[in-house]
């Protein structure tokens, strides 16, 4: 049996499987090797349970004598060849979109998904707040699914008559190839800051893993990149492809599709479109420059798709996207917005954009993740400490880490901080800042935006930031 011939196998409907637990005689088990337990550790255990083959990393094939082990230089791509035959993803009719970069990508895709959808097409997303399409909304477990799962999903999709699917990328999925084997007819890279380096390391090995979207040897010839060209990353992503569609508020004449922001207050953005010879202008309830050019993202994957101009008029009724400077409305006349930024980045983007609103106050509820990246914490610290007036320090997702230990890791980011407020328990702190807050100011309650759960020790018990905080404001009101 060469991999051809189980490629073959796959196609005919026998089953793949990543987990040996779940193993059943005549599966076909792929060994990938884990950042936390390699694969390969499970190959006696998928054997014992019937496994007619198991592909692995060559080295294994010696471990197995007389076994039916079958070696590849990549399993993770082979599983993508594999999840292909199995769920026919190879024959696909609908079109794929990609969306890469450590901001945005959220915002950019329900704003692409808008535009689809009042174009007249069916369209799927997958992504950090949810998978749907027709009348489903599955709950997202990750950013992007595991290999088989996003296969298996492509096809749910197709079948169902979706005609565009808009996929937020993650660089872990791209690091660990698990989008391999599906191809991607456009792609947008939004921007590239500090994040996930306790996964890649070093930033030159995240910008690696993002790239893999736009320079994979097996992306499709007629595949349509959208980068943005005031990053300096996604400066370096353009000079290795050409036809690139480059979008920004840059006035050097690389830039194709441009922008410039007529108006960007609390009532919204207004903003002058150029690409090519055709101009236009587009109204938003969105607010703030990063706000401005994830509408540039999302109307530059719409042109790549052949969209015109015309259709970006929906944008003015696009509303809000879960968790994405989402304003909490209430009757105490409170301005309160959750987002959630979790990197210094997009914690000083989206301070920027509140503090230019000219509130009297700008108030910032933060924290940071435990077991993550702990270098950017003091980072996260400077970004607010400058744009805000008063710092509520409080817990995340603290996860096995003990909340007073991050905030300490925070601290020193805030020297200089005009006025602080410890308050480790998230829930007391939300309730401390909207009894802190006065008709005028502004709170923002930053770091978990969409999420449903804190993670504490393991356990993730229910808890939604917008909901703590209408628990807090009708406590106001009584």
């Amino acid at each position: 049996m060469d991999f051809a011939q189980l490629i073959n196998e796959a196609r005919k409907g026998r089953p793949v499987k990543t987990h040996s637990g779940l193993v059943e005689p005549g599966d076909i088990f792929v060994a990938l090797p884990g950042t936390r337990f390699n694969g390969a550790r499970f190959i006696p255990d998928a054997l014992e349970k019937g496994a007619s083959w198991v592909i692995a990393d060559y080295s294994e094939i010696d471990r197995f004598p007389g076994k039916k082990i079958l070696g590849h230089e990549d399993p993770a791509l082979a599983l993508g060849e594999l999840a292909r035959a199995l769920y026919n993803t190879d024959r696909l009719k609908l079109a794929i979109i990609g969306i890469t970069g450590t901001n945005g990508k959220t915002t950019t895709s329900y704003l692409l998904e808008h535009i689809l959808q009042s174009s007249g097409f069916k369209t799927g997303t997958i992504g950090t707040v949810n998978y749907r399409w027709a009348d489903k909304v599955i709950e997202a477990s990750m950013t992007t699914p595991d290999c088989l799962r996003l296969h298996e999903m492509l096809s749910l999709m197709d079948k169902d008559g979706v005609e565009m699917v808009i996929m937020e990328v993650s660089s872990h999925a791209l690091a660990q190839d698990r989008v391999a084997g599906i191809d991607f007819d456009a792609g947008v890279f939004t921007n590239l800051s500090q994040d996930h380096l306790d996964f890649h390391e070093d930033m030159q090995k995240y910008f690696q893993a993002k790239s893999k979207l736009f320079l994979s040897p097996q992306r499709k010839e007629s595949f349509k990149a959208v980068i943005n060209a005031d990053d300096e990353h996604g400066r370096i992503l353009l000079k290795s492809i050409s036809g690139a569609i480059s979008f920004g508020f840059r006035e050097s004449g690389s830039v194709k599709l441009k922008g410039r922001l007529l108006q960007n207050d609390r009532t919204g953005i207004t903003m002058e479109c150029l690409y090519r010879d055709k101009k236009w202008i587009i109204n938003s309830q969105l607010t703030g420059r990063h706000n401005g050019s994830n509408l540039l993202a999302a109307q530059g994957a719409a042109l790549s798709l052949g969209l015109d101009p015309e259709h970006f008029v929906c944008l003015e009724a696009s509303g809000q996207t879960p968790g994405r400077l989402e304003k909490v409305e209430n009757e105490c006349n409170l301005d309160i917005y959750v987002d959630y930024a979790h990197t210094p980045d997009a914690l000083k983007n989206v301070c920027h954009s509140l503090k230019s609103l000219d509130f009297d106050r700008l108030i910032v509820l933060f924290g940071c993740g435990g077991n993550r990246d702990k270098s950017k914490r003091p980072l996260m610290g400077m970004a607010v400490a400058s744009l805000s007036d008063v710092v509520f320090l409080t817990s995340d997702n603290p996860r096995d880490e003990e909340p007073i230990d991050i905030i300490e890791d925070i601290r020193p980011g805030l020297n200089g901080c005009r006025k602080l407020i410890i308050e480790p328990d998230r829930r007391k702190a939300i309730e401390m800042a909207v009894n802190f807050m006065k008709p005028g100011d502004a709170l923002l309650v930053a770091g978990k935006g969409h999420e449903t759960y804190q993670e504490v020790k393991g356990i993730k018990s229910p808890f939604k930031d917008v909901q703590e905080l209408k628990n807090a404001l009708n406590a106001v009101l009584k």
